[in-house]
């Protein structure tokens, strides 16, 4: 029998029997999560299907995040509803203000080596930087795990991503994976399980690894997924109270769909413009676009670090130009305080920033603050298809926390360097 790469290890794990690309695996789930987006149709389909009790309440997370504060009514009664059940069910509920469910997933330890993660939501990839298998599912899914503690999957095909030397000064994760949303396009990878490697890895610590894997559904893959390194077990170690379970690593004689090999010293500042992910420049060769927005956040650019590498630029080059609002919103509370603690919340008050709750805020444009009418805002987020914020008269462009706040300086797209050229 041929050698398995990571992503088949790891289902075959989960399912119990050895299982490889293009097999049908009825997998057994170690934690699933949903969303104020995706629960209460879960919960529907739950009923629907005869269910009374969830299979395994202590394996799902529940997250009160889209509509975060609720922007309607209807919305609070149905996150009212969410509460019920959780309450009744045993389900761990994260409420408003906790922050987005697929970084609570990851504070909380629950993403590990070894484990089969899913989330009824596509950015549930995230969680593949702890060396686990995880992918986003739907409603009905959901109320499959409720009721079974199962899931089914196509194993997916792999490809090998290898990666050589690391980035240049001011150059970001973000910009690495704008790179790969370039080179592959948004459909490149299409149910496929996108796989690191090679001795790169090991300049992107954790919370690198996260952008990364974040964003490769904005190419389709059916998941992304990171060796398991010192990185890893130094993120993990004060988030996970048994021993860390032993790394899962691809067998030499693997067989991939794809392989190709990135050398991190080369790549640049990149910039996704609107409406397509993989419609990605150059910054430098971007041309002059006003900016109206900035937007720091979301589950891709949403954490401390983010925040801290924005906000060195603004106390190099100062406060956002007149006529740009930026937007400040923690991916959760435990980043909230940890940038109160440091200091740093108050500087972004100081700059006039729009706090928002954690939570997923503007970005799916569900709660928070709305672009207008022919803005163009800079985000650290992962989509930027028409509408996306809330507005589909407005153009979201993609980028690193650094150029973000750079162009809210500015007033149009650039990154630090057009500060240090007028010196």
């Amino acid at each position: 029998m041929r050698g398995m790469t990571l992503s088949e290890k790891l289902l075959s794990v989960s399912a119990g029997r050895s299982v490889y690309a293009g097999d049908i695996a009825i997998c057994e789930v170690d934690c699933a999560m949903g969303t104020d987006g995706s629960i209460p149709m879960a919960m529907d389909y739950f009923a629907s299907m005869g269910g009374v009790r969830v299979h395994a309440p202590h394996k799902l997370l529940f997250a009160l995040d889209h509509y975060a504060p609720p922007p309607s009514p209807k919305a609070a009664m149905l996150q009212a509803r969410i509460r019920r059940f959780a309450r009744e069910q045993g389900i761990a509920l994260c409420d408003i203000g906790a922050g987005i469910g697929h970084q609570l997933v990851v504070e909380r330890g629950l993403a590990a080596p070894g484990r089969l993660l899913v989330g009824a939501d596509s950015h549930a990839v995230t969680y593949g930087a702890a060396n686990c298998f995880a992918t986003g599912i739907g409603s009905s899914d959901l109320a499959g795990v409720m009721l079974t503690g199962k899931v089914w999957l196509r194993v997916p095909d792999s490809i090998r991503i290898t990666l050589h030397g690391e980035l240049a000064r001011g150059v970001y994760p973000k910009d690495l994976a704008l790179h790969l949303a370039q080179r592959l396009g948004a459909d490149g990878a299409t149910y496929c399980a996108l796989e690191f490697a090679g001795e790169g890895v090991a300049s992107l610590d954790f919370e690198d690894r996260l952008v990364v894997a974040n964003l490769s559904v904005e190419m389709g893959a059916k998941n992304a997924v990171f060796p398991c390194d010192v990185a890893t077990r130094r993120y993990l170690a004060s988030r996970i109270a048994e021993p860390l379970p032993e790394a899962v690593t691809p067998d030499a004689d693997a067989m991939y769909a794809q392989s190709f090999d990135i050398d991190l010293s080369m790549l640049q500042p990149y910039v996704a413009q609107p409406h397509n992910v993989d419609n990605v420049r150059n910054l430098a060769a971007l041309g002059d676009v006003p900016v109206h927005m900035a937007y720091l956040g979301t589950c891709t650019g949403g954490r401390a670090k983010d925040f801290r590498q924005a906000l060195a630029v603004f106390r190099e080059f100062g406060k956002p130009a007149a006529g740009v609002q930026l937007v400040v919103t923690p991916a959760s509370r435990e980043v909230l305080q940890e940038l109160t603690q440091g200091g740093e919340l108050a500087e972004f008050i100081a700059l006039g920033a729009v706090i928002v709750t954690p939570g997923c805020g503007s970005c799916c444009g569900t709660a928070g603050s709305i672009p207008e009418d022919g803005a163009n805002v800079i985000s650290t987020a992962n989509r930027n298809f028409k509408g996306r914020m809330g507005n589909a008269n407005a153009n979201v462009f993609l980028a690193s926390p650094e150029v973000c706040a750079a162009s809210a300086v500015a007033g149009r797209i650039v990154g630090p360097q057009a500060f240090a050229a007028n010196r």
